[in-house]
């Protein structure tokens, strides 16, 4: 497996990390001028949010912020994407599902209505534009080293309508928190644009790219205290880009765990969002009926304010996605991320300690000091 880092910075930057910068900066920067509009859209046709039940907001707030994301995200990608059946296939999935969950902001649908059109979303994407996962790779198993490929036949059908079902899932239930589903789509899609740099998948990097921007953008008015929502249209629209972009990463590297990266990126959501299933499913209710246990919710309750809670899931994302990334090679990265990881974590902790008043008692100190071995 060649390694990213082995070729120089400035070779790497200019042809393999360059086409996804611009694609970034400009749904950034298209998403920041759409927000505001989105506002004002939001205003005149009633695609509020209401403060009450579990909503911890204290005042209605513009529901429409998916759609300058996807607006943002579509355009960026129009011009900098070649023209292909991959780029028409990405526009059309990711802005069905942007669409058609507009009518849940507005109207809020049955949990059933809501899966139905999350199928029909993952069914466009697989029958209609051939977004599959065909196959997977035993490590190490091959002559040479070489992964061998173990091809999936007729389950590469379920198993990616599965993927694409659990991504659109995994971002909605993520979007609980000020900030929180753009702030980890955002790195989990920079991940996946380094994983496509260094396997010289530029379509790949250029989706990548624009995703993360149009996040960007959109976290310029959503981080607490946020004066927009992304709604179901917007998580939904993450959630179904992330999957397509994510086969399209997979379709053409013929490695092992070539989908490790978005899992591993997203393993505390997804843990989550499996734990919620399996609450809601002993507790005898619903799986999609909303409540306020989720991770998120448990670190706000511990405490953690709404932005401390967006740095834990930040640091965690950004963590797990480059363990990811060393199964492609870019080991020298792991460093850096665990330091800036553990700079997140320590300056959260000391910043709640202080704000909460909790102080670790002076005996304990003079204990742990005097102890053989701690010096």
């Amino acid at each position: 497996m060649s390694d990213f880092f082995s070729v120089t910075f400035l070779e790497t930057l200019r042809d393999k990390v360059l086409p996804g910068l611009w694609p970034l900066l400009v749904a950034m920067l298209l998403c920041a001028l759409l927000v505001p509009v989105a506002i004002r859209l939001s205003n005149r046709t009633g695609l509020m949010a209401l403060p009450g039940g579990r909503h911890a907001h204290t005042k209605a707030t513009p529901l429409l912020g998916g759609l300058a994301m996807f607006v943002g995200f579509a355009i960026a990608v129009l011009i900098f994407v070649p023209s292909s059946i991959n780029r028409t296939g990405v526009l059309v999935v990711s802005g069905l599902a942007a669409i058609l969950l507009i009518a849940d902001d507005r109207w809020p649908v049955s949990p059933g209505l809501k899966f139905a059109f999350q199928l029909l979303v993952a069914l466009v994407a697989v029958f209609v534009f051939g977004f599959l996962i065909t196959y997977f790779g035993l490590p190490n198993s091959g002559q040479n080293g070489v992964a061998t490929l173990v091809y999936l036949g007729w389950l590469s059908i379920p198993v990616s309508l599965f993927w694409l079902l659990s991504m659109q899932n995994t971002v909605n239930f993520l979007d609980g928190v000020d900030g929180l589903a753009a702030g980890v789509v955002f790195i989990v899609a920079l991940t996946l644009l380094i994983a496509a740099a260094g396997r010289d998948q530029i379509d790949v990097v250029q989706f990548a790219g624009a995703l993360a921007g149009c996040c960007l953008g959109f976290l310029l008015f959503n981080f607490n205290p946020a004066r927009i929502f992304m709604g179901d249209s917007g998580s939904h629209f993450l959630g179904a880009a992330l999957g397509v972009i994510s086969i399209l990463g997979v379709a053409k590297v013929a490695v092992a765990f070539a989908l490790v990266i978005p899992i591993l990126a997203l393993a505390l959501p997804i843990a989550d969002t499996a734990w919620a299933i399996v609450r809601r499913r002993t507790g005898h209710v619903s799986v999609a009926r909303p409540d306020t246990e989720h991770l998120h919710h448990r670190l706000q309750a511990f405490g953690l304010t709404p932005r401390q809670t967006c740095y834990v899931f930040y640091a965690a994302t950004a963590l797990f996605g480059t363990v990811g990334l060393m199964f492609f090679g870019h080991r020298r990265i792991l460093a850096v991320v665990l330091v800036a990881a553990l700079v997140i974590a320590s300056t959260v902790a000391a910043d709640w300690l202080q704000r909460t008043g909790t102080r670790i008692p002076a005996p304990f100190l003079r204990r742990l000091l005097s102890e053989p071995g701690t010096r």
